[in-house]
This record gives C-alpha cells, sequence and structure tokens, in this order.
C-alpha cells in the first residue's frame, strides 16, 4: 500500500490538481495539510466520486488538515488531546489494512517564524505535547505512521543553505531536537532509509526562482514505527506537482509498504 503527505496550501485553489495526482497516483491514504477552508465548505463528493472517503479538520483562512483514504478511517482524533489549542492542525484516524489496522497521524507543524518569538515558543510547547501524545499512541498502537509538514529540515542536507541558514526557523537546534526526540519514540524516517539524491526537498519558495535553483528544504516527513519498518519497500519525493500552473510550494512525499 502507498501513504502519501502534502501540504497543499490551499484546497479551494488546487482541489484540481488534488483530485488529478490521485487519478495518476491512486495511493491509498493522503494526508493533505493547509486546507484554507472550513468543514463545511470541505469538498467531500469530489473525493468520493474518485472512490475515497475523507474526514476534515478545518478552520477559516489558516491551518486544516484532511485524511483521503480508500478505507473508511476509524477512531478519529482531531489535534492532540489533552492539549489546548484553537488550531486545526492534527487529524488522526485508524485505517484497515490487510496486514491489519493502520494508525495515520496528519499533522502541519507549528511554523514558529523565528527563534525566541511567541510563534516560537508556541512551537516549542506544541512538539512537546506531541511527543507525549504520540508516545501514549504507539502503547495502543504498533503499526503507526506520522507524517505531514513538520517544519524542521532534520540535518544539513536537508536545507540547500545550511551555513546561511543555520540557526534561523526550520534549521534551530531545539526544532531538530523534537525531530530526534519524535524518532527516539520508536519511529524512523522513511525518506532516509533509501539511498536519495542528493539536494532532495519537498519545499521551495515562490520568490527567487526558488525551484527552478532548487533552493528547498525537507520540511515534510512520514515516520513509520518499527512494526512497520520491514515493510516499507520505498519512500520518494514527487516533484511534479511543483510544475504545474499555480502550484503548491510543496510537493508530496509518497511511503510505499509491503
Amino acid at each position: 500500500m502507498q501513504i502519501a503527505t502534502w501540504n497543499i496550501n490551499s484546497l479551494n485553489v488546487r482541489l484540481q490538481q488534488v483530485l488529478e495526482w490521485l487519478q495518476a497516483n491512486p495511493v491509498d491514504v493522503l494526508g493533505l495539510q493547509e486546507l484554507k477552508l472550513t468543514d463545511d465548505k470541505f469538498p467531500h463528493d469530489a473525493f468520493e466520486a474518485l472512490g475515497y472517503q475523507s474526514v476534515c479538520f478545518g478552520q477559516k483562512t489558516y491551518n486544516g488538515v484532511a485524511l483521503i483514504t480508500k478505507k473508511p478511517a476509524d477512531e478519529v482524533v482531531r489535534n492532540i488531546p489533552l492539549h489546548e489549542d484553537e488550531q486545526a492542525r492534527v487529524i488522526a484516524g485508524t485505517v484497515e489494512t490487510d496486514a491489519g489496522p493502520l494508525r495515520v497521524i496528519n499533522c502541519y507543524f507549528v511554523n514558529g517564524q523565528e527563534p525566541g518569538s511567541e510563534k516560537f515558543a508556541y512551537k516549542m510547547k506544541w512538539l512537546a505535547a506531541l511527543e507525549n501524545w504520540v508516545r501514549a499512541e504507539l502503547q495502543k498502537h504498533e503499526r503507526l505512521v506520522i507524517m505531514g509538514d513538520f517544519n524542521v529540515t532534520p540535518e544539513d542536507r536537508d536545507s540547500y543553505d545550511p551555513v546561511g541558514l543555520k540557526d534561523t526557523i526550520h534549521h534551530t537546534v531545539e526544532e531538530r531536537t523534537h525531530f530526534q526526540n519524535l524518532l527516539g519514540l520508536g519511529l524512523t524516517d522513511a525518506y532516509r532509509m533509501f539511498d536519495q539524491p542528493e539536494k532532495s526537498y519537498s519545499w521551495w519558495d515562490y520568490r527567487m526562482l526558488g525551484f527552478q535553483k532548487n533552493r528547498g528544504l525537507r520540511i515534510d516527513h512520514i515516520l513509520v514505527s518499527d512494526a512497520l519498518k520491514g515493510s516499507v519497500t520505498a519512500c520518494t519525493i514527487d516533484r511534479t506537482p511543483r510544475k504545474n500552473k499555480q502550484p503548491s510550494d510543496h510537493t508530496p512525499v509518497v511511503v510505499t509498504l509491503g
């Protein structure tokens, strides 16, 4: 089966791009971030026409996440339990597979703006709450995937300019430590399980020909639990949608299990 994550930076603007991508890449589960619409505006019918179920957690103008699945998602949770948050950033569900239930957590991680800011402090608290919850989820669900726009470059090789951007947002020691904390719970970065091309990124700035010059960051990730690690056969970044007219600044990441 295949699972994908994609920050589409407004589903209203890019619904047709998502539908066309799903037709060309019929993954079993797709996690979307930055819907930028409320739940009543979510286009469930459009996904149903392609044979998909959908659950969403949106808000006006900002944030918003959804799970698009071939089989219905059960035990759906919206946002991090016991962590008060007005922003729609997390949706989780359990999907039945041939190998057993699979818990999928789809997240739009906090950006953080800049180190030392209030938004950065919010990011640190959010990440700590996420880690506590994922630890508990792993105790309930051995087969677990957490994916999304993490807004963190795990290593220097995940940034087009690790020296110039050292200690700036997405590159700080604090953010990278939290990423490692997630791995320490018993998760693995699926993309780094395989030899990958150098300078592989999932996000490029719209400005200054960022994509054309490959001035990007790898900030979209799929982490798999130890119980799934042995079944991961591939993990790729699909750059094709970034070439679309009016593309998202992110592009899909896809993991193949089994």
